[in-house]
């Protein structure tokens, strides 16, 4: 109950994080100060002490009751991880950037509600997106600004997206992959790096290698595809009229000159670029003369 005044009530607690003396009992000014309280635990330098005060004081059972929820084990028969420790140390793990922290805060947030057991093993089918649609509503209720919840929501939609890679994509879901990430890629290969937690080094460098390569490939086939998208301020029929000539291996030369011209000085003007044209023709003709 509020304002009890115990080291471990969330009244007590709101003070420990320079809040309040007493937390408001609700309303606008009640969620704004558990906002503040969330905020300021994930964005300390290492976030895990303000995390953990948060859920032993009992204060993140109000703001966020899924996170205390996250306190099983992924696999209660061989005692694997408890998925709250790893969500922690994940979200340790990322700089603080408060849409990667709370992306990494939630990112297994719908574990709980699609944990299931098959044939000996537990799963959790879909828990990205159960996890997204609980995300949302979370930061909707926290009263966070629309682009952060869409932000945040959509990192931890796409937080299992890279699964499969090392078994080889095709260079269209790489494209696929960096597409749907849009202006979040950064973001998400950084979560996907910091979802790490084992102790086996080796996997954990493989990991790593893997997130390495696909960066590399994205930014590989971006390249290839800015270049293909290039093309001359001047098609042939332009370069053909320009030049006085008709088709011939000299149009495809001139292309050629005109596709590096673009490149090497893409502010160029359509008529400084016909300029450079006759310059360059005029010089070739020289030569062959």
């Amino acid at each position: 109950m509020l304002g009890m005044g115990t080291s471990d009530s969330p009244a007590a607690s709101a003070t420990d994080h320079g809040t309040h003396e007493r937390a408001p009992d609700s309303g606008a000014a009640a969620v704004a100060m558990m906002r503040e309280m969330l905020s300021a635990a994930l964005l300390a330098d290492d976030p895990s002490e303000p995390l953990w005060q948060l859920v032993r004081s009992g204060w993140a059972e109000r703001i966020a009751p899924e996170l205390p929820a996250l306190q099983l084990e992924q696999d209660p028969i061989h005692r694997h991880k408890d998925v709250l420790a790893h969500t922690v140390a994940v979200t340790a793990k990322t700089r603080p950037d408060l849409r990667l922290r709370l992306a990494a805060l939630f990112h297994d947030i719908g574990k709980p509600a699609t944990r299931s057991f098959e044939h000996g093993k537990v799963t959790f089918h879909q828990h990205e997106a159960v996890g997204a649609r609980i995300t949302r509503r979370r930061l909707q209720t926290l009263d966070y600004p629309e682009d952060v919840v869409a932000d945040v929501v959509e990192l931890v939609r796409l937080s299992g997206r890279f699964k499969g890679f090392s078994g080889g994509w095709s260079d269209a879901a790489v494209r696929r992959y960096a597409r749907d990430a849009g202006h979040l890629l950064g973001h998400l290969n950084e979560l996907v790096r910091c979802d790490c937690t084992t102790r086996n080094r080796a996997r954990a460098e493989e990991l790593q290698h893997h997130v390495g390569e696909l960066e590399e490939r994205i930014r590989q086939l971006a390249e290839a595809e800015r270049r293909a998208a290039e093309r001359p301020l001047l098609d042939g029929r332009a370069v053909m009229q320009r030049l006085g000539i008709g088709p011939g291996p000299a149009i495809g030369e001139a292309l050629k000159f005109l596709l590096r011209l673009r490149r090497e000085h893409p502010d160029l003007t359509v008529e400084e670029t016909a300029a450079r044209l006759d310059d360059w023709w005029a010089e070739r003709g020289d030569a062959a003369g």
